[in-house]
Formats: structure tokens, sequence, C-alpha cells
């Protein structure tokens, strides 16, 4: 209702309230606050409770105690509220701002008392006995008796809310403590406040470090592939953890590891609407836990879905969210009505628990209603009609606890009612509070935490990496390359240079985990994982089931967990079914955050076209345009193997010490490549360099490598991926006729490298563009206008694949770059 305040006299730019869900109150009750959580935009009494656990201001559920018994709720993660500017978490009552009334009686609009921001019919006056629907059973066979799974003991059952003295005592006091101060960061939220925890004015979520939650944007269910790679994260670090004590597997250990932020037997939370199950990421990361539950794999996830029946206008089917639910394979099935809380605690601590002690997923089917409408915008009166809604009203939850506390003596419909309308009032004076709160006013502001690039240190991480390969490592390194360690294997291939590469990153990051489809026993359609898995074990090279939403999911996970994921999407083309995975969950967690959480992962994508004899649109695809578009996202593209290695090696340091996410777009058609200028000449392969050169062979984010070919003086070309390959030998042709070419290999499409764009452009005054990717939307654009921008003069021209899909067979050469165009470009730029 505050927030509908503010919107009205334009001062606040979020209404989509939690009225009528405040049933996952006893969600929150029934967990821990190390319990990560990854909450949905209707969690308001959930983000409480959860506050006042980590405060120790709760108690009746195991929430205090573990609290205490677990030292803290996460603060390792990073404390934020000590960084609050503006706000007394000890005072309960503050001073109104100037020109706002003192007076509880008068608000300073002059709409009445304070009662007057609830609804005009208000639930909180409703009496007699609870609604007639009663609540929903949990379902499924008792668990009473069931062995303990995941190694840890089974925690026993919390016991029910205490509505004794506690309760009597809540009645009676105003809004303080971390109550009100919930309350103030969620008004923060909505009136984009700078002073806001987590987003800090850049988003309304609910999210802090150190109350573990984990901020989600408002995409529908793009959340719960997250929460599913959360929860198998969790599980597979206690494994890492037993081989670092037990001294198994093969590594050299140091490269930026981390611990997971949560206990051992921390389970995850993760809260969405009815609506939701629809969506493909909600299918996706349901299924994906069910099969994983198949195999035997341990994924500790509490799903709650919470059903007000409605998505906006559009209805849910009747007994279709609980059909679908009930029907999720390896998936428990619990059942509460969010307007009887003492039940539903029941309920979702019998969930929780559950989970807990098996360590395997279950979904908690939350009943609620959905009071004022979707937003603040949303007139329901146009899709509903006055009897439904009076009778959501009815359930309404705070009318149904009220009702419990009047029947068991706790207190008066007077004292409630009081208590209701201090509470509204002082809500309001805290939004009128953070209204003179200062907001982001500079881009600078706005794109600090997106981001951040530290060079320097990344440089640093790349070195140490050397030391300890080259010493104290060096015999674990020589064993785990069966004696012949690959800087003595002779000259590589682009294919065998990057597996090269991650196994040294494997070895020297013990949270890294390298997975997706055939990329463990098989060693990946084209042999780039080959002998990982043998290496390294199961637990750190594996297999996933065939959804890229779903290796996306357990990617963002995993780097959520403390760990360093390398997921492997087969195909650039398999990627676009995903990707706002990257671009919605993975590239917004810093910027939503403010750098309090982050997801590192280098994502691994063989893509590109140019695949002879093997072809159509899926296994040659030439779009990245999406994947530039993404702010903050690292684009690597490795042609040449003595380039890939380093390459690897600056993604994985920039994972580790920036949080970065990195995509390492591998070009399919070079992966097997030897020769350059004739057949059998060896020119396109490479040696991998030996840990002492690593350092002075780093390659950091947005710096291009450049060929000079003959004088170099004459024709500057700029290109990546295959195209480096054909411009080499177009270069070797024209310098036989005494024309010097230099050949600019990006190496990185973002950040571009746009310092040695404009220096090698300027150096001839000629510059012709080979881009393999469309003409509409390739990187050439990207190239052309940063010259543009530059104030470049010379001549330029473009060379850029047609706006086709690539066809099959030989009918790709119509579509795609060839030599002869180069030539020709080349030419017609000599000629002017």
């Amino acid at each position: 209702m505050a927030g509908r305040w503010l919107r009205s006299f334009g001062e606040g730019f979020y209404t989509i309230g939690s009225a009528g869900h405040e049933g996952n109150a006893v969600v929150a009750a029934a967990l821990r606050p190390t319990d990560p959580a990854l909450l949905h935009y209707r969690s308001g009494a959930f983000w409480c409770v959860r506050a006042a656990q980590a405060a120790g201001e709760w108690t009746g559920s195991p929430g205090a105690d573990d609290h205490r018994r677990d030292g803290g709720s996460g603060a390792d993660a990073g404390r934020q509220t000590a960084a609050r500017p503006g706000t007394d978490p000890g005072s309960d009552r503050t001073p109104p701002p100037d020109g706002v009334s003192g007076d509880d009686s008068a608000p300073a609009d002059g709409t009445g008392s304070a009662g007057a921001i609830r609804p005009a019919t208000d639930p909180s006056t409703a009496t007699g006995p609870s609604n007639a629907t009663g609540p929903s059973t949990a379902t499924g066979p008792s668990t009473a008796g069931e062995p303990a799974a995941g190694g840890g003991a089974a925690p026993a059952g919390p016991a029910g809310p205490d509505v004794g003295i506690a309760a009597r005592r809540a009645v009676r006091r105003p809004l303080v403590g971390a109550y009100a101060e919930a309350a103030r960061d969620v008004l923060r939220g909505m009136v984009a406040s700078a002073h806001e925890p987590i987003a800090g004015g850049r988003h309304k979520v609910f999210g802090r470090a150190d109350l573990a939650i984990v901020p989600t944007t408002s995409t529908i269910a793009s959340h719960l592939p997250r929460a599913v790679g959360m929860g198998l994260a969790v599980e597979r670090l206690r494994r890492l953890e037993t081989v670092r004590r037990t001294g198994d597997g093969v590594r050299i250990g140091g490269g930026g590891a981390s611990d997971t932020p949560w206990p051992p037997d921390a389970i995850v939370v993760c809260s969405f609407g009815d609506a939701s199950v629809n969506h493909a990421s909600a299918t996706a990361a349901f299924n994906t836990a069910g099969w994983y539950d198949h195999t035997g794999l341990r994924i500790p996830v509490l799903f709650v879905c919470e059903d007000n029946g409605l998505g906006i206008s559009v209805r849910s089917p009747r007994k279709w969210v609980e059909t679908t639910l009930r029907s999720k394979p390896g998936i428990r099935y619990f059942a509460a009505d969010g307007g009887d809380p003492v039940r539903a605690y029941e309920v979702a601590a019998e969930a929780a628990t559950w989970v807990r002690r098996h360590r395997r997923p279950a979904v908690l089917h939350l009943s609620t209603v959905r009071l004022m409408g979707h937003a603040g915008a949303d007139v329901e009166t146009a899709y509903r009609g006055a009897d439904e809604i009076a009778a959501d009203l009815a359930r309404d939850p705070l009318a149904g606890t009220a009702r419990l506390l009047v029947a068991a003596g706790v207190a008066t419909s007077e004292e409630l009612l009081a208590r209701y309308d201090e509470i509204g009032w002082q809500v309001r004076r805290i939004a009128e509070e953070v209204l003179d709160e200062p907001k982001l006013t500079s881009p600078a502001e706005v794109v600090t935490p997106l981001a951040p690039r530290r060079p320097v240190r990344v440089a640093r991480a790349v070195a140490d990496a050397a030391a300890r390969a080259g010493g104290p490592g060096a015999g674990v390194r020589a064993e785990a390359f069966g004696g012949k360690p690959p800087e003595l294997a002779g000259p590589l291939t682009l294919a065998q240079s990057i597996n090269a590469a991650l196994a040294d990153g494997m070895l020297d990051h013990p949270q890294m985990a390298v997975f997706g489809e055939d990329v463990g026993v098989k060693g990946g359609v084209y042999g780039v994982t080959k002998g990982l898995r043998d290496r390294f074990g199961a637990a750190r090279v594996f297999d996933t089931l065939l959804d890229e939403t779903s290796i996306l999911g357990l990617a963002l996970g995993a780097g959520l967990a403390g760990m360093l994921p390398v997921p492997e999407i087969q195909y650039l083309a398999y990627l676009h079914n995903a990707e706002d995975q990257l671009r919605g969950e993975a590239a917004t967690m810093r910027f939503f955050s403010q750098g309090a959480f982050r997801n590192p992962m280098v994502v691994r994508v063989a893509g590109l076209a140019y695949q002879e004899g093997f072809g159509g649109h899926f296994h040659n695809d030439n779009s990245v345009a999406v994947l530039r578009d993404v702010p903050g996202l690292v684009i690597a593209v490795p042609a040449r193997p003595d380039d890939a290695a380093p390459m690897l090696r600056t993604c994985l340091a920039s994972a580790a010490v920036d949080g970065s996410v990195c995509v390492f777009l591998e070009p399919i058609a070079l992966y097997h490549t030897r020769d350059l200028y004739a057949d059998g000449d060896g020119e396109w392969l490479a040696g991998y360099a030996e840990p002492g050169a690593w350092s002075s062979g780093h390659v950091p984010i947005g710096r291009a490598r450049v060929y000079g070919v003959g004088s170099a003086e004459d024709l500057t070309v700029i290109t990546f991926g295959s195209g480096v390959r054909m411009s080499l030998r177009v270069a070797a042709a024209l310098a036989d006729e005494g024309i010097g070419s230099r050949v600019v290999d990006l190496r990185w499409l973002a950040p571009l490298p746009v310092a040695d764009i404009i220096r090698e452009a300027a150096a001839t005054g000629r510059v012709l563009v080979v881009d393999e990717t469309r003409r509409s939307g390739g990187v050439g654009e990207g190239v052309i206008a940063a010259l543009v921008d530059a104030g470049y003069v010379g001549a330029v021209r473009r060379v850029a694949g047609v706006d086709s899909f690539v066809p099959l067979g030989p009918a790709a050469r119509q579509v795609l770059v060839s030599e002869e165009a180069i030539t020709q470009g080349a030419r017609t730029l000599l000629a002017r």
C-alpha cells in the first residue's frame, strides 16, 4: 500500500506487492537463516522473517537456535547492514521529515487517519471461523524412521510457533529492529534509492548476502535452473571437501579456490508463482532435478510454488498446478493452505526437514490469494467479479492470523486493529523518509558493479599459477599428464591446446568443474575434453542431460556456491534456446547485488562455420550478435593453438579473480587444422608453452594480435576466428606482389580491442574488415563503429557473411566469406 501511495505522485517505481502471499512467512520460519533462498517478487513476509531470524529477534522456530549454532547467517559472504546510511535499527519510532505532522491521527497529505492507506474492504476486521475450505495436507508416505542421507545427521523436527508469551509481546510492540529495517529496505527498492542494500537503486529485488537471500530479476522462472545448480553444487562441494581431506584426486591447488558460503547441510529454497510452472525454464529445472535424483545424485532443493490462481489476468486451470507438480518424477510433493499459518507452518517444516534429511528435491504447493491486483496499474475488476474478489479478501492471511490470536486469547480484536494501524503508519513514515535518499546520478555509478576488470590482478593470478605448476606442483603436473607434459608433446592443434589448458586449469583450480553433453566418457564430440574425466574423476568432469538451459543453470548455481564452473555448449546454435540464462541471470548478478554475489564461469562453445563435410545451420552457426549485446560478458575467440591456452588461462583467472562471465567461442573448423599455406606444412600447429613462459605470454582481455606480412605498410585486415587463417593466406599472396599487410586477430569480441584497432588502422590508412558472421548485426559493425567514433578518416571496406542461415553442403560457400572475396575487397581498397 505504501508502494502504491508513492507511485500515486511519481516517487515510486515498483508496485507489485506481497498482499495475500504473507503465508510465505511460515516457509522462512521453517528454514534456517543460512539456507540460501531465491525469492520471487511477492516474498515480503519471507523477507521480514528471515531478517528477524538473522538478527536473533525471531522465536518459535528452529531459525534462531540454528542461527546461533551456525555462527551467523552467512556473515562470511559479507554483511551489508553496517553500510546502510541513514538508518537506526535501534529506533522504534522515527521523526517525520520536515513538513510532515508528528500526529499519528493526521497524515501529511490530509487523507484522514493512518488507516486510510488500508484497502476499502479491511480484511483485518473479519471475524468468525477459519475459512471453510480448510488446509491441504502433505501427501505421500510418512518420513518417520527413514534413514538420513547426505552424510549429516537428521535434524529434529521443529516445534510449532509459540502463541503464548512471545506472541503477546509481539502484539503489543510497534514495528522495530529487523522488521522496521526490512520494510525500509523494500521501500528503498521501490523508490530506487542508492542506499538500498543489494541492488543500490538498480532494481527492486529481494536480496542480501548476510541473509543468504540471492537476488533474482523479474524474469519469470529464470531463477529455477540456478536453484537446481546451487543444490547440486552444495553436494558436490561436500564430495570435493572429502577429496581434499583424504588427498585423493589430482590437483596442485591454490588458484583462487573458495569455500561455499553455506553450511554443508544447507538446503536451497526457491519460490515462484503458479503461472511460472508453465515456463520452459521451470520445466527444465524440474526435469533436471528429477533426472539427477533418478540417477542417484542428490539435489537438496525445496521449490515453493505460491499459487494464487492467476498469472496477471490469466487463470490457472482448476487443479492444473497441483496435477503438474504432483507429476514431476523424483520431486516429493507437499501442499498447504497459506491462509492457515499453523498448519502451513507444520507442512513447511515437514518439507524442509525431509529435504535436509534426504538431500532430495521437493515442492511445497502453497495456496494463496492475491489482494489488490497484480500491480498498481492492474484494474482487476476488468477480469474478476466482485464476489470472487470478496472471497479472496475473506481468505486474507492477516485476517486468518488475527482470528487465531483472538480465538487463542492472545489478543483482542481492538489490540490487533490498533497494531495494524500503528504498523501502517510507521511504514508510511519510513516511505516518506526514503524519498529523500539519493538516486544514482551518473552512468559510472550505474555500471560500476556490472563487470569489474582488474587486469593486474588477473595477470598476477596467471603468474602465480605458473609458479605453482613449474615449482612445487611440477611433479603432480607431470603425473597428471602421464609423464609427458604438453610442452614436450610437440606442436599441438587448437583442440589439443585447449585440452591441455583445461587440464592445467583443473590442476590449479581445485573448485573447477567441466561438464556438458558428452564431455565426460566420450571426451566431447570433437575430443576436446578427452582424458579429463580419467585424470580428475567423475565429480569434476561429468556428463549432463541434453538441455542447455539446465547446463547453464548448473553453472550459475555452482559459481554462486564457490565453484569455478566450465560448462560446454556443444554447438553455438544450441545456445540460443538458453540465452536468458546468460543475459538475464549470469550477467546481471553482480549488477543487481553490487558485487555481493557473483557467478563466475567460463562457458565453452563450439561454433562458427566452415566445418567441412558436416553442415547445416545447427553445426555451422555464425550468429554471435546476441552474445555481444549482453553487458559485461567477455567473449573470447581463439584462432591459433598458441593463443588458445593463454586466453583460456586468462578467462579462468578473470572468473576466479573478478567473478567474470566468459564465453570461450571455439572455431570448430580450426579444431584439427594443421596446415596454413600448403598441405603438410604444419604452419597452423604450435607448441604449448611451459609454465615458465605463461607470464610473458599472458594475453590480457581486450588485446589483439597483429601479424605483419611483407612490408605491412599498405593494408590493415581486421578479423577473427576462421577469418584469421583465410586472411593470412590472402596476405601471403599479396606479399608476392609486393603488397604488405597487417592482419589483426581481434581475439576478443567483447570487449573489442579498440585501442589496437585504431592504432593498426592508422598505420596504413586502409582497413579491410573480414567478418565471418553476418552483415547485419555482425562483429564488423562494431569494428567500423569503433573506427568512426575514434575519428578515423582513412578508407574502410567490409567483407561479411550473407544475412542467411548456413545451408547444407556446397551451398554454404555461397553465403560465407571466401578467400576470393577477401582478395577482391583488398584490391578494391588498394585501387583507391
